[in-house]
């Protein structure tokens, strides 16, 4: 029969870890680079605000495009 570990799935749901956390980080930064951003303004991003951007790339590409404008 089953037991109380099959049946709740919290306890055997996977769990998250800090080297997962940071490869998500890693590839979500390069994400960022890859859109247009410079590497230097990714690298002072805080995680929150990275995941923000990446939810409206067309925004981003926009953003990187007006500042590059301005810029020359």
């Amino acid at each position: 029969m089953a037991t109380s570990t099959f049946r709740n799935k919290n306890e055997v749901r996977p769990r998250k870890t800090g080297v997962e956390k940071r490869r998500r980080c890693l590839v979500q930064r390069r994400r960022l680079v890859a859109l247009g951003m410079s590497q230097e303004v990714v690298d002072k991003l805080p995680v929150d605000e990275l995941r923000a951007l990446l939810k409206e790339p067309k925004k981003v590409v926009a953003m990187v495009a007006k500042a590059a404008e301005k810029n020359a």
